[in-house]
């Protein structure tokens, strides 16, 4: 599966805009501030039903203007399939697939993966672990859809017990009234750890080779569970150890909800000791890792959205992610310079130019 067609109206500082995609990979030239990167997150959104760049989803309409709908169409083994996303704020997103509603893009099979790489996502390596946790748990929902269950009923039962913690701190209950919770907890809790773990396994060899292939030599990913239970049993038998504390403190301290990714390299966290050129090569090699691994299990790779990727690496380096992205799959990188791009001007090669809000096949590639 492909993206072969993007619209946009209203979205961000397009107008309105229609974008033919080439099956490969497709450069995106423009100044800065032309509007690149938001042509990256209306494909984003137009396949996820939310923006790569921003919570507030009020900054997704065009100034001025009232709604913005985004429309991607895509190519399948199938034929042809067309996701949008409508947008008026203060109301619900309005999203459908082939003119059907949905209520989440995101749980509709067939739908395009998609992969994104900004600058600001350097914080995936050196921010919080709460980042890297959420981003393993749409790893997991990307490699084995039906698992993706598994961390809504781990989060709804964590609020069930946060809120029984919070009514016995009230006086409106005992202690005792947590060891339902705690087994269901801990249920819930193990599934999520032994997805997370084999999620990890999968991308482990694949991220340290990648890194490698881009110049960073000794890099490894590894999970790092809170618990060291190994079935449900042990987790409850943890989570009881520890009530007193949570009803001291007023919440769930322990448990999957405090895992961690941890990148390295040379046995050093990246977060802690990593360069910045370091630390953005890891996420390169970390998306590129994870596009494999989802590629050996599902029908096509995800769509690869790379914003002023180039910027950063040498020339060697680039043209190490140019051939690693021309291994199959689709992909838009993004440059004010295309010579950045190593083989931009090559026939199989699609280019656009991004200027004052439309987007243009370039003069130079046809």
């Amino acid at each position: 599966m492909r993206i072969a067609h993007l619209s946009m109206r209203n979205f961000r500082s397009y107008a309105e805009a229609d974008v033919e995609l080439g099956p490969g990979v497709t450069v995106v030239t423009g100044r800065n501030g032309a509007g690149k990167t938001n042509l990256l997150d209306a494909l984003y959104f137009g396949c996820t039903g939310r923006s790569a760049r921003t919570t507030n989803e009020r900054e997704l309409v065009r100034f001025g203007e009232r709604v913005t709908r985004v429309v991607v169409t895509t190519e399948a083994e199938d034929g042809p399939h067309e996701l949008s996303v409508g947008f008026e704020p203060g109301q619900p997103k309005r999203m459908a697939v082939d003119g059907v509603r949905v209520e989440r893009l995101v749980d509709v099979p067939g739908r395009p993966l998609v992969s994104v790489f900004l600058p600001e996502r350097l914080e995936l390596v050196k921010g919080t672990p709460s980042l890297r946790r959420a981003h393993l748990d749409r790893f997991v929902a990307a490699l084995w859809p039906a698992r993706a269950a598994t961390r809504r009923a781990y989060a709804q039962a964590l609020a069930q017990r946060n809120a029984l913690v919070a009514r016995i701190r009230a006086g409106a209950g005992g202690a005792d009234s947590l060891v339902a919770w705690d087994r269901e907890l801990a249920r819930h809790g193990v599934a999520l750890m032994a997805d997370r773990a084999a999620a990890v396994e999968a991308v482990a060899e694949r991220f340290a080779a990648r890194a490698a292939d881009l110049g960073l030599d000794e890099a490894a990913v590894a999970y790092r569970p809170r618990s060291r239970a190994t079935d449900a049993e042990a987790l409850a038998v943890e989570l009881a150890e520890r009530r007193q504390r949570d009803l001291e403190r007023g919440f769930t301290e322990h448990g999957p909800h405090r895992d961690e990714l941890a990148l390295s390299i040379a046995g050093r966290e990246l977060r802690a000791y990593g360069s910045q050129g370091q630390q953005r090569v890891a996420l390169l090699a970390l998306l590129l890792a994870e596009r494999e691994a989802i590629a050996a299990t599902r029908e096509a790779p995800p769509v690869m959205l790379l914003d002023d990727v180039m910027s950063e690496l040498d020339r060697e380096r680039r043209s190490r992610l140019v051939a690693l992205l021309r291994g199959g799959g689709q992909s838009i990188i993004t440059t004010t310079d295309v010579e950045h791009v190593p083989g931009a001007t090559e026939a199989s090669v699609l280019r656009l130019a991004v200027a004052d809000g439309t987007v243009l096949a370039s003069a130079a590639a046809a």
